[in-house]
């Protein structure tokens, strides 16, 4: 998981590189920024016409490009980017489709139940043909659309009863607006009475009842008072212009923020006294300013901050977002972080995309869970202040240049949606050749298997755990592996029947461990000698004392045991053990095997057992091949303390047998350090 979260920010990093090549590209083509200040003069008529439809403003009235551009600087600041912005929108707005309402359920589950957004809906009664043409219909669908307003069309043969009880005896236009200034408040429904029905009259209607729910402010007076009250409302943005009626977009997002953000107009138009605008801080006209607890923030300084209603939206919904906003943030975030497994996964296409699946449930399940108690935990009436801290928090990350130069990114590469996936496309690749090298290099098989192969492996791994005992039924320590691998609970969060069988993954293997075979010197064979009496007195000893057998077994059979005790294990007969009867768990067949390596001869080098894991039971045979241990082989480690050579015991796991071939303990599982039994006391009891 946390490979694939770095995955994900190394992406995020590389588009952020990738934008800012693309601006050096446009200022090496253009020689200028998109957040340098344009010159209206300088653009056509077109042009002009273009940015003020993407503002809102009417310009059917207007004769020459002279007053069309003056339009444009009274509503504000005109940024180099936004022209390339407004493009943009007038493209996607021409994929935008009406709605066609069945019935009363309908419309009202659309329209009226709504209480954030716009309606403009035309109603076509019976047998009457509908008040605007197909064609002003669709031109008018197209220029709603850039403010967010959705359009539809009821058609009262579908349910004249309806059409009836609401009074539509003539074909109309219906437009749906929010009736008060609290978040999810009444709507209410408005027709259109005008004569003309032209696309610019009907725009102009929806902009003045939009604009009527804008407080407006005239004088300097009204605008002390309300700049010193202090209500409800933490966020309030205010537009200083000389104009007759906010543009369009402002009075949409007005509608859109409906009980978050406070919109205020305030209309300079015939003001002689501007001092109060000194003191506050406002010196020219058109300005956009938010302001908060925290201070004032002039909108329109910093890049990609465009006067338009999506890059507005952008911008407010950062510093005031709703739950849903950031619920939807962590669903993509986790999404694009799940499918980083189709290219970290290495093998077979079907191994690819059966683990994607798994990894898109699990993570998408575990997010909407862990959401559930977040939204309980924001219904206690106790925590308004950590949410004004945690609002507090988000206005103060959001209007630094970082932040805008993130929402900036944010609709360049939303608005060219083929350019993220192949982005996207072309780092997940580049992560496969990395990983599949990264894997060729260490000798992994899986990076060259082949469907049939994967799904052979993977029929046995499931019939395995047909036949094999559940592990809960098995005497395991209560330890759990994990508290440090909390990918083994997510992985089991994955198969549907959730717990009925035991998962075994094989990442365990590399984590065992290794070493290599060592010797410290040469012994004579006195010294052999000298030794080998003690080392069996010893042995002889221990046993007696440990067992309390009245029986004497010697050198040979002793050995000879041995060997019968691991070759029998290897081959996974429980009766095989001819030692079984001293003890259950076969510790005389570790004792013996430490007694023998005591003397059991490695040419004429004596171990050196420094070098040895300080858990691992001292040996020098692998009871898998029965062969003694050659100076210089690589060893491998079990949790029970069992040593073997690293390719035998290798062979012995890529089979299934997740098991000691010696003593039957889990390979997977941990178990306590082996400790050298104490000698019994020799005094009598009191």
């Amino acid at each position: 998981m946390w490979v694939k979260l770095c995955c994900l920010l190394l992406y995020f990093l590389a588009l952020f590189v990738l934008a800012r090549v693309f601006e050096a590209v446009a200022w090496y083509e253009s020689g200028f920024l998109a957040t340098q200040l344009g010159d209206p003069v300088a653009l056509s008529f077109r042009k002009l016409r273009t940015i003020l439809e993407c503002r809102g403003l009417g310009h059917s009235g207007l004769p020459g490009k002279k007053d069309v551009r003056e339009l444009v600087e009274k509503s504000g600041d005109l940024m180099e980017g936004e022209l390339y912005s407004a493009v943009k929108e007038e493209e996607a707005s021409e994929s935008v489709s009406s709605t066609n309402f069945s019935g009363e359920m309908h419309f009202y589950e659309l329209v009226e139940d709504t209480k954030d957004g716009i309606w403009l809906v035309q109603v076509i009664a019976n047998d009457r043909s509908p008040l605007v043409g197909k064609v002003h219909w669709e031109k008018m669908v197209k220029k709603v659309s850039r403010f967010g307003i959705r359009t539809g069309t009821f058609n009262c043969s579908s349910d004249p009863r309806y059409c009836k009880r609401r009074g539509w005896l003539k074909s109309t236009l219906i437009m749906s607006v929010p009736q008060t200034s609290t978040s999810k408040g009444k709507v209410m429904l408005k027709e259109y009475s005008g004569r003309k029905i032209e696309v610019e009259h009907i725009f102009k209607w929806i902009t003045a009842h939009a604009a009527s729910r804008i407080k407006t402010i005239y004088n300097s007076e009204h605008l002390k008072e309300e700049w010193n009250k202090s209500d409800q409302y933490r966020v309030k943005i205010y537009l200083f212009a000389n104009l007759d009626q906010p543009p369009a977009f402002f009075s949409a997002l007005s509608v859109k923020f409906t009980g978050r953000v406070e919109f205020i107009f305030v209309n300079v138009e015939n003001w002689d006294n501007k001092s109060y605008m000194a003191e506050i801080g406002i010196y020219k006209t058109p300005s956009y300013i938010l302001r908060t607890p925290e201070g004032i923030y002039r909108y329109g300084n910093n890049t990609g901050e465009f006067i338009s209603l999506r890059a507005m939206d952008s911008f407010l919904r950062s510093l005031q977002p709703e739950v849903n906003d950031l619920f939807v943030l962590s669903l993509v975030l986790v999404n694009l972080m799940a499918w980083m497994d189709l290219f970290i996964t290495q093998g077979a296409t079907i191994k690819r995309f059966v683990v994607l699946i798994s990894t898109l449930g699990t993570y998408n399940s575990l997010l909407i869970i862990s959401w559930l108690p977040v939204l309980g935990f924001l219904q206690l009436p106790y925590l308004d202040s950590f949410y004004e801290y945690s609002l507090k928090l988000f206005r103060y990350s959001n209007t630094t240049t970082l932040a805008s130069w993130v929402r900036a990114d944010w609709m360049f590469y939303s608005s060219h949606p083929a350019l993220f996936l192949s982005t996207y496309l072309g780092h997940g690749l580049l992560i496969d050749y990395f990983e599949k090298k990264r894997r060729r290099n260490n000798n992994t098989d899986e990076v060259n298997a082949n469907n049939l192969e994967w799904l052979s492996s993977l029929w046995d791994w499931y019939t395995s755990y047909l036949f094999h005992p559940i592990a809960s039924f098995q005497h395991f320590p209560f330890d759990s592996d994990w508290d440090e691998d909390p990918d083994l609970f997510l992985e089991r969060l994955a198969f549907p029947d959730l717990w009925l069988h035991p998962l075994i993954p094989t990442d365990y293997i590399k984590n065992l461990p290794m070493w290599r075979f060592q010797c410290l010197s040469a012994h004579s064979d006195e010294e052999m000698l000298e030794t080998f009496p003690d080392s069996e007195s010893d042995s002889d000893s221990e046993n007696k004392e440990v067992f309390s057998s009245d029986r004497e077994v010697s050198e040979d059979d002793e050995l000879s045991t041995f060997h019968r005790c691991s070759e029998g294990e290897r081959r996974g007969g429980v009766e095989a053990c001819s030692c079984a009867s001293h003890c259950c768990h076969h510790e005389p067949c570790e004792r013996k095997a430490r007694s023998y390596s005591s003397y059991s001869s490695v040419g004429d080098l004596e171990p050196d057992w420094s070098a040895w894991p300080s858990d691992m039971l001292h040996c020098t045979e692998c009871v898998v091949c029965l062969e003694n241990f050659s100076k210089g082989c690589l060893l491998m480690g079990l949790p029970c303390g069992h040593v073997f050579h690293q390719n035998c015991i290798m062979k012995w796991l890529a089979g299934g047998r997740h098991c000691c071939p010696v003593c039957r303990w889990a390979s997977y599982k941990k178990k306590q350090p082996y400790t050298h039994p104490q000698p019994l006391s020799s005094e009598p009891p009191s």
